[in-house]
């Protein structure tokens, strides 16, 4: 019972969201090349902000609850010894996960791999719910700037473990002159990794559509002396999207969320200071060796 509990976890918020889009989705004749639906707003008084409830946060959230439940199920009943395969995937997730943090970011940084899957997790699911009518969260720019402001929140966490004073001299190297150049650096990081995951996501969308409104019309002119209603039936769109998809959804989904993920453990572990971290650490150990 507990399984299925967890199974239903798993699938019905993206049931929901389905509902949701099939009820305040407008009719439309065409292709239709939009962003997220707003589910709800406020009406802001004079001075305050608009509020938006919009697909991007609720699919999202959607996400996150079925991937805490894919967790759940996958861990549920664990054994000293695996004999069963959802442990075994459970385990091998694992396993990777902190292989690609000790590869890419050392053995400091060993205890970070739930936060590495965790992000990797999130943003390939979240891609990949576009193969079931949902729109991707990540292709909301919203969504991956999100993301990319918290990595560049813990880039410069540890870009601080040096001294406020060794950063601040740092972005006057090698030269005075680079100082700007070296602001707009730190600040190009997170706005790059944001456009970057989003627009890829957002382009494969955007030409994935144009191929399928592509693909009906030429139907219509090649096919349309067929008799009844296979004269409307948009008959070239069978096969070749759903080839299309396994690039441009799928592929391209992984890719991107890996991609991720790696700029976020490089930059993270470039960010550290060692020479400088080293020093303070010694100039405040020091007193205590001598007493």
């Amino acid at each position: 019972m507990v399984d299925y509990a967890l199974i239903a976890m798993m699938i019905l918020p993206i049931l929901a969201c389905i509902v949701l889009k099939v009820l305040f989705t407008p009719a439309s004749e065409g292709v239709s090349i939009a962003g997220a639906l707003v589910f709800w707003s406020n009406e802001p008084e004079i001075g305050t902000t608009t509020l938006y409830i919009s697909e991007s946060q609720v699919n999202t959230w959607a996400v996150m609850i079925s991937i805490f439940g894919l967790c759940l199920y996958l861990t549920h009943g664990l054994t000293a010894k695996a004999v069963c395969k959802r442990q075994l995937a459970a385990e091998w997730i694992v396993e990777k996960s902190e292989k690609l943090v000790k590869d890419n970011m050392g053995g400091f940084f060993a205890q970070w791999g739930p936060f590495i899957a965790a992000i990797m997790g999130l943003s390939a699911f979240s891609s990949l719910i576009c193969l079931v009518g949902l729109f991707s969260p990540t292709g909301d720019v919203n969504v991956t700037f999100g993301w990319a402001i918290l990595v560049f929140f813990l880039i410069m966490h540890f870009k601080f473990r040096g001294g406020l004073w060794n950063y601040f001299v740092g972005l006057f190297k090698p030269i005075p002159v680079f100082a700007p150049m070296n602001l707009i650096g730190e600040v190009a990081t997170p706005v790059s990794m944001a456009f970057r995951h989003y627009g890829n996501i957002l382009s494969g969308a955007v030409i994935a559509a144009l191929i399928g409104s592509a693909l009906t019309g030429l139907s219509k002119q090649l096919l349309g002396w067929l008799p009844g209603v296979f004269s409307d039936m948009p008959l070239l769109r069978v096969g070749l999207p759903a080839v299309l998809s396994v690039y441009f959804d799928v592929f391209s989904g992984v890719m991107q969320a890996f991609i991720f993920a790696m700029l976020t453990m490089l930059n993270i572990a470039g960010a550290v200071p060692w020479d400088d971290w080293n020093k303070r650490r010694a100039k405040r150990n020091k007193p205590a060796l001598e007493n």
